[in-house]
């Protein structure tokens, strides 16, 4: 497919989820203009995170990837931006030191603007609106204005994009996120709390073990100390926003789509037949598929074959949605039929959307308890088909948000209200966050060979 594949070849099959546009000449001057723009990431880095998902997909290491629902257009500031990546490096921080392994950080952040919706539109009374599908596309107002798509609305993701990876490599590279500022790293929300607390316990071993390491002679000044590799991913949903950032590689020749640095394929867009896996076989980032409880082993092998053919470790995640209730019966038999088809896949948790359910009062929610029992369901899956439980792909937020039950502080329903902010799906606060990290460190398998590896802290 890739010697005659081109960014546009997507369009000849079809293509779901993608909005109706009003107005398709203004559509094609923008994506034109997207076309014109610098690339926001660069194939070298694409290419690093394929090698760095290599170790992951041999056992060596383990993929954290965290951030956002949906990323808003309204709550872009430096502080956000910081107080996430706090929580990415935390649960990092907590893997890596009481988990043994090394960890590959990659962000639901810088793109993740698109959501796909179950349904075109949205009915409330006897009013019927266009689905809100994130800010790259319309406001979240019930409104016909708000909700009428526009495609200006790319542009702007775009600018927002290229300004949150400007700061990200400004923190991760200008010494914030050096290991001696694990301290820093603890949110204030959240210090006073016991997952805060038990972090801070955790930062002190950091800080003796780094000053061991010194009086030994070691550098610990080291840039491996003093910066971290953050790549950003993203659900490629709109195909002419992807197309018009997807550029050709000057050192190989290879397409990459340069909106991201790796891009995944959502439950609702996996036909192996559709567009967007059509797209992203074309490209060689690395990139996810979403599993959920109704794929089989015969259509999971054929999206293997298609979105990875030439079998290169890192190339392809495989990202479990099963739900708690289901993950021990559904995930063996796949996780069976690729490992014995000989897929070097990394495969990943999301825990979130398997589990999302309703309050009494119509408020969409998920329970701690609920994602952690689907995580442990899914190391004892592995487990038992002697496969390497790769990561883990989770919804966070560094906001002291209320949108999740359970954590420590046992939050409830009643309570959901206080700071209920996310546009679509809920998300876990920092507190959840830690205690989440905490629990996968417990499960992760011991004695496994690590030693050829080479990731940043």
């Amino acid at each position: 497919m890739t010697d005659t594949w081109t960014p546009p070849s997507w369009k000849a099959y079809p293509a779901d989820q993608q909005p109706d546009w009003p107005d398709s000449v203004e559509l094609e001057r923008v994506v034109g203009e997207l076309a014109a723009r610098p690339p926001l990431i660069f194939a070298g880095e694409a290419r690093r995170l394929t090698e760095d998902l290599g170790r992951v997909c041999r056992g060596e290491a383990f993929l954290l990837q965290a951030g956002d629902c949906a990323e808003s257009f309204d709550v872009g500031t430096a502080d956000a931006i910081r107080d996430k990546l706090k929580v990415i490096l935390q649960m990092a921080a907590v893997l890596q030191y009481s988990g043994g392994v090394p960890v590959v950080k990659v962000g639901r952040i810088a793109g993740q603007f698109a959501k796909p919706r179950s349904s075109a539109t949205e009915t409330r009374g006897d009013v019927e609106l266009p689905s809100f599908r994130g800010h790259i596309v319309n406001d979240f107002a019930f409104e016909p204005e708000a909700r009428r798509p526009d495609p200006a609305r790319l542009l702007r993701a775009y600018d927002q994009s290229a300004a949150t990876l400007n700061l990200l490599r400004a923190f991760t590279r200008g010494g914030y996120a050096d290991l001696r500022q694990v301290h820093a790293w603890n949110l204030e929300f959240l210090a006073s709390s016991p997952e805060g607390k038990r972090y801070e316990e955790l930062a002190d071993g950091i800080d003796r073990a780094l000053t061991f390491m010194e009086s030994c002679g070691f550098d610990v000044g080291d840039s491996h100390m003093r910066q971290v590799d953050l790549y950003t991913s993203h659900e490629a949903l709109l195909l002419g926003y992807e197309e018009a950032l997807t550029r050709t590689d000057s050192i190989t020749g290879e397409w990459y789509d340069c909106s991201a640095h790796m891009l995944w394929i959502g439950e609702r867009t996996r036909d192996p037949g559709g567009a967007h896996v059509q797209f992203l076989a074309g490209v060689h980032n690395p990139v996810g598929c979403k599993v959920g409880p109704t794929m089989e082993p015969d259509q999971l092998l054929e999206l293997c074959e298609i979105l990875n053919p030439d079998r290169i470790e890192g190339r392809l995640t495989l990202i479990s949605r099963m739900g708690a209730d289901t993950v021990a019966r559904n995930l063996p038999p796949l996780l069976a039929a690729v490992r014995d088809a000989g897929h070097p896949v990394v495969w990943a948790c999301d825990p979130m959307h398997g589990n999302t359910f309703a309050t009494e009062d119509g408020v969409k929610t998920r329970h701690l308890e609920d994602v952690l029992r689907e995580v442990g369901g899914f190391f004892a899956a592995h487990a038992s088909e002697g496969t390497w439980p790769g990561g883990i792909h989770v919804e966070l937020t560094g906001d002291d948000v209320t949108e999740c039950l359970g954590g420590g502080d046992s939050l409830q329903a009643h309570q959901l209200g206080r700071r209920y902010e996310t546009m679509c799906d809920p998300r876990l606060n920092g507190r959840q966050s830690l205690d989440l990290a905490f629990r996968v460190a417990e499960l992760l398998p011991r004695g496994r060979s690590r030693a050829a590896t080479s990731l940043r802290p």
